[in-house]
């Protein structure tokens, strides 16, 4: 893979990396403001009393706390009867909406919504792909992946906390056994991020989001192996594509490596087995206080963080780590800048997860599903364009099957939810 200073040695790629790096950091600078100022702890509290309800409150549709029958406003529980803050969708699975379904708004093309919602896609997707194309610089640097995923996973701690210190954010409280029903999506959220980080080190952005594409194959073959869950036909007919696609983009992509096809894989395995396990396990079951949807998620990249410490040390250690910094140091980098690139790269990997359930928490599943797409499609292309990925003719035509496939199997998903209300009435007329 050649970056895009296209320098013939390695240490004036550091030289190049310096300049991209500081690029991001002016990025990071700016938008930090703009996402604390979205962050602040009134967006996901309960509103006053005699207030109105604020804008992003949901209507919960399935699968919240309980499986619920009911048909009308007057029968659904309300947050705090099911032990959640108001305003909350999905408590454990922040960056989902689809059990989630927006209330009325005022859409109008210059409305203060339709503003707010154009502000966070757009700030999701510049941090988004700040992040990627930080991680890959700092892996260009320091090949070492599970220290570099281990840090970055730490350093969404200090940002957290400095939000609960201040009191900007209520801070949750959590019994040991509110830990111990979190510690499985924890895990799978920390083993996500490290095999999506191995697969960035070994191989091309584009094809590790390409593999993260394949997701919904395993959720459908997880729900039905191990959970006996069936989906409808054409939910079912838009895995085919999904797997033509990556078929066709494995074997003609010109920097394939299994170390990256297969760390890529176990990614969108456990992000699917983190979706399912997830809802199964904490189904109907208390969660502890302010555990909001911002909170939930902080305190998953804690205890993750916490998970991934041993094993990154037994798998690469002092030793290993030393040598890379070593060689890093040799090949032009300074110590300052290596710490800075960590730093970067952990802080936008919390803060585009924070800002991507701020904006998919206010659109409904079919919206959901086109700006996820979108987002991916936006990374490779970036990815292509800043580090000149070479991509032949048949790879960029199975990346776009694939991705296609995704986008099919959402929207097919999310009609299924939308005649689900419909098919209760029925039954119950």
């Amino acid at each position: 893979m050649t970056m895009v200073c296209n320098y013939p040695r390695l240490a004036a790629q550091a030289k190049c990396g310096t300049s991209l790096t500081r690029s991001l950091q002016r990025m990071a600078a700016l938008l930090c403001v703009v996402a604390l100022l979205g962050m602040r702890s009134d967006a996901f509290s309960a509103p006053p009393p005699g207030k109105v309800k604020p804008s992003w409150t949901r209507t919960p549709l399935r699968g919240m706390q309980t499986r619920m029958a009911a048909t009308s406003p007057e029968d659904t529980p309300s947050a705090a009867s099911l032990g959640h803050e108001p305003g909350s969708c999905d408590p454990f699975d922040p960056k989902s909406a689809e059990y989630c379904s927006p209330e009325g708004k005022d859409t109008s093309f210059l409305s203060k919504h339709t503003l707010k919602l154009v502000g966070l896609f757009g700030l999701w997707y510049v941090l988004n792909v700040g992040y990627n194309i930080g991680n890959k610089l700092v892996l260009t640097a320091l090949p070492v992946p599970w220290t570099s995923a281990t840090i970055e996973l730490f350093f969404g701690f200090p940002y957290v906390g400095m939000l609960w210190l201040t009191g900007l954010r209520k801070r949750p409280e959590l019994s040991l056994e509110h830990i111990k029903r979190l510690a499985p999506a924890a895990f799978f959220l920390a083993a996500t991020h490290v095999g999506g980080v191995i697969s960035f080190g070994a191989g091309a952005i584009s094809f590790t989001h390409v593999l993260k594409a394949t997701e919904p194959v395993w959720t459908a073959l997880i729900s039905a192996v191990f959970f006996r869950e069936f989906l409808s036909v054409p939910v079912y007919a838009s895995l085919v594509p999904i797997i033509l696609g990556v078929s066709l983009a494995s074997m003609k992509e010109l920097s394939f490596t299994w170390v990256s096809f297969i760390a890529g894989t176990v990614s969108a395995v456990t992000s699917a087995s983190k979706a399912i396990l997830s809802k199964k396990a904490l189904d109907g079951k208390p969660l502890g206080k302010n555990l909001t949807p911002a909170n939930m998620f902080a305190v998953l990249t804690i205890l993750g963080f916490a998970m991934i410490l041993p094993a990154s040390l037994l798998i690469e250690g002092p030793a290993k780590v030393s040598t890379a910094w070593a060689a890093a140091r040799a090949a032009g980098y300074s110590a300052p800048h290596l710490w800075s690139m960590l730093s970067m790269s952990g802080f936008l990997y919390y803060i585009y997860n924070e800002v991507a359930f701020l904006a998919l928490s206010e659109v409904a599943p079919v919206t959901h599903a086109v700006t996820n797409t979108v987002k991916r499609v936006v990374i490779i292309l970036a990815s292509v364009l800043v580090f000149k990925t070479p991509i032949t003719g048949m790879g960029a035509l199975g990346s776009g099957i694939a991705i296609f496939g995704a986008l099919l199997y959402s929207l097919a998903k999310g009609m299924k939810k939308k005649q689900t209300p419909q098919a209760r009435e029925l039954a119950t007329a």
